[in-house]
């Protein structure tokens, strides 16, 4: 089920936001060239929250443990072998919207 999450004013290219829905909270990430992607915003070490990460050039950063991910395929950077879970992720006029229903492989 596509679940409208937020304007695509709401991120900035460059940018993410957590936002918070009923059983979890997601990370729509707006991609250094204009792409949007969706994650829960959790890490896969010691699920740590992902709200107050850091982002630069397409990497996000856990402000706990300082692991790494690729927001353009969710794969970790440093370490790999580790992901994010990603969600389908669509524009439509101007909003985004996540199909929350489905883990979704990314890149």
């Amino acid at each position: 089920m596509l679940e409208k999450i937020c304007s695509v004013d709401d991120v900035w290219e460059g940018e993410f936001v957590e936002f918070s829905l009923t059983d979890f909270d997601v990370l729509i990430v707006h991609a250094d060239g204009g792409s949007f992607h969706a994650f829960e915003s959790k890490c896969p070490h010691q699920d740590q929250t992902l709200g107050d990460a850091s982002f630069e050039g397409n990497i996000l950063t856990c402000p706990a443990h300082l692991w790494q991910f690729d927001v353009l395929t969710g794969k970790g950077v440093n370490p790999t072998g580790c992901k994010l879970k990603g969600f389908s992720c669509v524009v439509k006029d101007d909003e985004v919207y996540v199909d929350t229903d489905v883990l979704i492989e990314i890149g």
